[in-house]
Order: C-alpha cells, then sequence, then structure tokens
C-alpha cells in the first residue's frame, strides 16, 4: 500500500500568543497522517515561543533572530523542514475537522496542481468568505487581485455558491498547501516583499512554470484577519501597492507593461488624491511612498529570469475585465456578477 505523502503544517508567528493559544488546539486535533507541526518564530517579544514550547511540546519551533517578515520568515523557515507538502497557516486561523485531506487529494489526483487553498470564511461573521482568498484568487487585466467571493472590500455570504473544486490564479497564504519541491524550484516567495501579495507572485511565477493552482472549498477555514497589520494601516497600504506593482514588473509580459503601468499610476493617483480629500492623508502617503520605491528600484525586478513571460489574461484564473469598471461604474460587487458577465 503506498504511503500517504508527509505534511508539515507551518505556522509562521510574530507576537501572536494569543492567536496561538486560541487556534493551536483546533489546529493539532487535524487528523491527518504522517504530520509535523512546526511553529517557526520571527523574533517575537510577547513570550510566544516559551508559551508554545510549554503548553504544546509536540510542536516543532524555529526561532528566528530577527524579523524578516512573511516572505522571509517562511523561506528562512522552510529551508529547515523536510516534507512532501507545506501547509502554510497564519497564527489567526481556526480550522476544521478533516481540513487538510480535501487539500491533499486535490493534489496527489493531479501531479500538475502546485498549490491548493481551503474555503476562507470570516471569523467574526462566520456565514461570510474572508478578505484573504475567500473561495480562489483571482486577477483582473490590470492586476488587480480579487476573489471568488470577495470583489475589493466587499466580501459575499457564502452560500454555497462557489461549493466547487476550481482552478485559480492564487491561492491565500493565510491556508497555504504548496508542494515542497515547487516551492524551492520556483526560488520561494520574494523576500524583498517584505509582506503582502507575495503569495500571489508565487502563484504567478508556478503558473509560468507550467502547473496549477486550486481551490478546494470542502476544507474550511475561519481567518480573524488583520492580526499584524490591521485593515486601513498604512504601511499595509504602502505594502500592498509597492508589492502589487514589483509583482507586475517580475511577471507581466514587456509588451503588456509598456501600456498597463501608465493606466495602473492613473488610477493610483486617482484614489490617492480621492483619500486625502476624505481626510485619509495617511493613505496618500503610502500610495506616494510606494510609487517612489518603485520609480527608483523598480527597474532591478525587470530582469530576465528564464522563464517565459505570457500574457496575464492567457493564464487560468485572469479576466480581461477591469475591476475598476465593474466596481466602480457598473456597480457589480459580487464575483459571479464580473466573471462570465458582459
Amino acid at each position: 500500500m503506498k504511503q500517504a505523502p508527509t505534511v508539515a503544517v507551518v505556522i509562521l508567528n510574530w507576537n501572536g500568543r494569543d492567536f496561538l493559544a486560541s487556534f493551536l488546539p483546533s489546529v493539532l486535533t487535524s487528523t491527518y497522517k504522517p504530520i509535523k507541526w512546526v511553529v517557526a518564530d520571527n523574533a517575537s517579544t510577547d513570550g510566544s515561543v516559551d508559551f508554545v514550547r510549554n503548553a504544546f511540546p509536540d510542536v516543532e519551533i524555529l526561532q528566528n533572530q530577527q524579523n524578516l517578515g512573511y516572505a522571509g520568515g517562511y523561506n528562512w523557515a522552510l529551508r529547515q523542514v523536510q516534507a512532501d507538502y507545506y501547509l502554510l497557516l497564519n497564527s489567526d486561523v481556526e480550522v476544521t475537522p478533516g481540513w487538510i485531506e480535501p487539500l491533499i487529494q486535490t493534489m496527489e489526483n493531479n501531479k500538475r496542481v502546485a498549490a491548493c487553498q481551503p474555503k476562507i470564511r470570516s471569523y467574526h461573521q462566520r456565514d461570510q468568505f474572508e478578505y484573504a482568498g475567500a473561495c480562489g484568487g483571482w486577477i483582473d487585466a490590470l492586476g488587480y487581485p480579487f476573489a471568488r467571493g470577495r470583489v475589493l472590500d466587499d466580501c459575499e455570504r457564502d452560500e454555497g455558491q462557489y461549493d466547487t473544486i476550481e482552478p485559480c490564479f492564487w491561492a491565500t497564504g493565510a491556508a497555504l498547501c504548496v508542494r515542497a519541491s515547487l516551492f524551492h524550484e520556483a526560488g520561494g516567495f520574494d523576500a524583498r516583499f517584505f509582506a503582502h501579495q507575495e503569495e500571489i507572485d508565487l502563484c504567478w511565477r508556478l503558473q509560468r512554470m507550467g502547473f496549477q493552482i486550486y481551490v478546494n472549498p470542502f476544507s474550511v477555514v475561519y481567518h480573524v484577519g488583520g492580526g499584524t497589520l490591521p485593515k486601513g494601516n498604512s504601511s499595509k497600504v504602502y505594502l500592498n501597492v509597492r508589492n502589487n506593482w514589483l509583482m507586475m514588473f517580475k511577471n507581466l509580459s514587456y509588451g503588456e507593461l509598456t501600456w498597463k503601468a501608465p493606466i495602473r499610476l492613473v488610477l493610483d493617483a486617482l484614489a490617492a488624491w480621492k483619500a486625502l480629500f476624505s481626510g485619509d492623508p495617511g493613505f496618500w502617503v503610502a500610495v506616494f511612498k510606494a510609487h517612489w520605491f518603485v520609480l527608483m528600484y523598480g527597474w532591478s525586478y525587470l530582469k530576465p529570469t528564464g522563464r517565459p513571460r505570457y500574457s496575464l489574461t492567457t493564464l487560468t484564473g485572469s479576466t480581461t475585465r477591469w475591476l475598476v469598471v465593474d466596481y466602480y461604474l457598473k456597480k457589480r460587487r459580487h464575483f459571479s456578477s464580473i466573471i462570465g458577465s458582459k
């Protein structure tokens, strides 16, 4: 009888002692085997490491001496973890019984699937999809990410409307199951991103390598969200805007970049000035700082990597539609009203 593949559930932690106390017990009740549990600590100062060591002796602890962010922290940790699959899990996620098995089954049934995510519901509004991935990540023609069940800031109620196992463009970093070999072959996360959208960049690169990204909604988890940087935080805005630009510089075909970049520049500027006149100068400053970084250093992300740059809208989980037009002008707030509509 064929032995089941090994899974390592790796939780990256930075000052998340309370989250670990709340959610690690549910994670440790997972029934999949063979499995190992790892908490990779990003130089926490809240006693997280001692707490896990004393309360959960079966959990392996990797202790970093500096905070490398989500991207660098996971790269550092996963170089030390041996498994067939990595299941990267945020510390603020509550899992449900049998959540691992559907993900592994999807990937074992199709060796071209490089990464797979569960359905992500909101921990606080449990009948709604959660922002970070919902039921599978997509991307529009201009590089704006959205998801089945979440369009910009609007999250839908989960009524089973997306309960199909489907390919998508990106899988959430909050609960990301990825083949260990392909994670390393792709070069892992881009540590320069620090945090935010590094999982989209990774999934984009995996698609460029010829692999697929999937969502299996028969695996369900509940995500608190905003545990490290709350929504609207100027640092979060800066990282999201900056990293989205850098991701486009890295992955868009050069021809597309020449005409999409000016459009995105105008749209970013409109959003920034709207925020300023609405009483949110921090948003304006964050966008300005992100654009300045891209202007100064973006050229270094244009370097060829030896892998082809395909047209964005030819990749699975992308659309030729412009999210800003559908959302703001046509008032389409649901994924199903955008994909497949005219």
